[in-house]
């Protein structure tokens, strides 16, 4: 049994020690690539759009500040000043936009440096002790409205549907019943790179006629995503995710008493959402919540990018999801030759399985535009880091709901110790792991009895039962 016991370790270490060697070796390539792509697509975009294209490989101004935003810094920290007819906001970005280090980086951003001192920009600059403005060319609380779509991105009427109609809210999937008589709704949030599909071709035909009776169920697409508005001005924060949501279905819907179901990235606007809302909250049912606690001392929105994003080439799911994060030129080829093609490769799928699969989830996954992707997946999911520990407290302190946690044992995405974290911070919450299942599947191949279980939350919640709270594993059903 020593013997045994000893080979696993020692495999264990070697897999891990080629595993890190390997990586080092591929990142290495990718950082040099991504910085030749940066050159490549400012030249690209020149010649089609007759227009130089900012990017976040010398700092964040030139990139934000080109749609007409302010942007203001405060001892590290960035803010988006957003000036509408009545008011001003500040929306926070993620430093991990333009501080993603590498060496590579690191020489990109020193040249572009030092080319921009042999020229004037007619940037206007105000400083003050703790904060200082920067505007460049002139734009104060101005739209750029470029051609929509981007050359990059696709212009099919999925993608783009909205555009025909002039429509500025969300796709809504709303099924149930059709009157204001509901007695509660129920708002379902994908997560990234993912669409309302992920419900509606999962969970909606599985629920009981009685449940359709009783309540309302709305299923959107996130800003950027399926068939939902995708801005090209748009820094897709956390304030226009919600502003949106409240937009497109809270009010127009009148929605006063709500239940939420939310998949990863969407279990952070879930909690956004809660916070915002914490009378009008029935229960709160989060599935593989992104939730790593900062250790002390750590700058939380590089914390957070280094977990999601490990820099590493196995497993397959974290290498895809590095490549997502590190790397803004990169990921926009990946979007390029992906879903700009998406009708070619639903068309291959489809041809070579005899159409014998749905093709739902690469609906899901296609149907996005990189700008949409690239800056949700750092503002939403790095940025919130350091926010993530004061929505929970407050749904512990403040809310009185149901909160359910369900995970994948196999998830390799988000671990399942990132629920457990959760539950450590709100201790009536409950948790469900379910073996054999992922990221995916824990909803996918297991819709009836997920459906029979958000039943069983909901009717629970809206008799006001609140049970303690526990921890528990179901087997693979």
């Amino acid at each position: 049994m020593a013997v045994v016991y000893k080979t696993k370790s020692f495999l264990s270490l070697t897999g891990g020690v080629v595993n890190k060697a390997v990586s080092f070796i591929v990142f290495s390539f990718l950082d040099l690539l991504d910085f030749v792509l940066c050159f490549v697509y400012k030249v690209v975009d020149f010649f089609i759009e007759a227009e130089w294209k900012p990017c976040y490989c010398s700092s964040a101004k030139e990139a934000i500040t080109s749609s007409g935003k302010i942007l203001v810094s405060e001892q590290g920290e960035s803010k988006i000043v957003r000036l509408t007819s009545t008011k001003l906001h500040l929306e926070e970005i993620s430093d991990t936009l333009y501080t993603r280090p590498s060496l590579v980086s690191e020489v990109s951003k020193l040249t572009v440096n030092e080319l921009k001192r042999l020229k004037v920009d007619g940037t206007i600059i105000q400083s003050c002790e703790k904060i200082k403005i920067e505007m460049l060319q002139g734009k104060i609380g101005g739209q750029q409205f470029h051609p929509i779509p981007r050359w990059s991105d696709c212009d099919c009427k999925f993608c783009n549907s909205w555009t025909s109609c002039s429509r500025d809210t969300l796709f809504v999937k709303a099924e149930g019943r059709k009157d204001h008589k509901a007695r509660e709704d129920v708002l379902f949030i994908h997560g990234f790179i993912s669409s309302s599909a992920f419900w509606t071709e999962t969970l909606f035909p599985n629920f009981s006629t009685a449940a359709k009776s009783k309540y309302r169920l709305f299923a959107i697409d996130l800003l950027g995503f399926g068939r939902s508005p995708k801005p090209t001005d748009s820094l897709y924060t956390l304030r226009e995710h919600l502003d949106m949501i409240e937009k497109s279905v809270i009010e127009p819907n009148k929605v006063k008493s709500f239940h939420i179901v939310a998949h990863s990235l969407g279990c952070i606007l879930a909690l956004a959402l809660a916070v915002k809302y914490p009378k009008s909250i029935k229960s709160l049912t989060l599935l593989a919540p992104p939730y790593f606690p900062v250790p002390k001392g750590e700058q939380a929105t590089q914390y957070m990018m280094r977990r999601v994003a490990p820099r590493q080439v196995w497993p397959l799911i974290a290498f895809g999801a590095s490549m997502a994060c590190w790397y803004e030129h990169i990921s926009r080829t990946i979007c390029l030759l992906i879903c700009k093609n998406h009708r070619l490769w639903e068309f291959l799928t489809k041809l070579v399985t005899r159409n014998r699969i749905r093709t739902f989830l690469l609906e899901g996954f296609f149907c996005h535009t990189h700008n949409a992707a690239w800056h949700t997946l750092h503002n939403i999911i790095c940025g919130t880091a350091s926010k993530l520990d004061g929505y929970l407290d407050a749904v512990r302190d403040r809310l009185k709901c149901d909160v359910h946690i369900f995970h994948g044992r196999d998830d390799e995405l988000i671990p399942v110790e990132c629920s457990h974290n959760v539950q450590s911070r709100i201790p009536r919450a409950k948790v469900k792991v379910v073996e054999n299942k992922d990221h995916i599947t824990i909803v996918v191949g297991r819709q009836k009895t997920f459906a029979r279980e958000l039943e069983e939350i909901w009717k629970g919640s809206s008799s006001g039962h609140h049970s303690a709270s526990c921890d528990y594993t179901q087997n693979h059903q």
